[in-house]
């Protein structure tokens, strides 16, 4: 079953008022089948990260919310958290608040040069492509590279390189 863009728009727009009020910032909004279960996924974020005092405190309303408008026919379990480490850039607002920092660009098929993963600093987003440097051995920009997000399997945040 292919969820209705409307329907995830919808809990977006109930979400972000209480991520407001929160202080949060509302990362992305997820309905993802899993086996036999539904999920809606809502992350959130702040500065210093999510812990699960916030996400308590972010779940509580949200679940009202989401029971008082019902813009979700079927069953489902609503998980609120973190992005996480690593977390995926999909929006355009992921794009412009991460700028400045080191993302990973995987692509669909590999590049001219036989490529396919990159590990570069954003340095600007258009709606239809994202702007990047390659960076040296300490991480300075050496070389602006372009790539569009139609060509992209991903782009990820990396912050989480240190763990691997």
């Amino acid at each position: 079953m292919e969820v209705k863009k409307t329907t995830v728009e919808k809990v977006r727009e109930l979400a972000q008022p209480i991520a407001d009020e929160l202080g949060f910032f509302l990362w992305d909004v997820r309905f993802e089948k899993e086996g036999a279960t539904w999920y809606l996924r809502v992350l959130i974020d702040k500065d210093g990260g999510i812990d699960m005092d916030d996400c308590e405190a972010f779940t509580r309303p949200m679940n009202k919310v989401l029971d008082e408008a019902d813009p979700i026919s079927q069953s489902y379990v609503l998980e609120c958290g973190s992005p996480g480490l690593g977390r995926e850039l999909r929006r355009p607002e992921h794009f412009e608040v991460c700028i400045g920092d080191v993302i990973r660009v995987r692509l669909i098929r590999p590049d001219e040069n036989g490529e396919k993963e990159f590990v570069v600093g954003l340095v600007g987003y258009d709606k239809d492509k994202i702007l990047c440097q390659k960076l040296d051995e300490d991480m300075n920009g050496v070389e602006n590279v372009e790539f569009k997000l139609a060509d992209c399997a991903y782009v990820k945040l990396n912050d989480d390189a240190d763990l691997f």
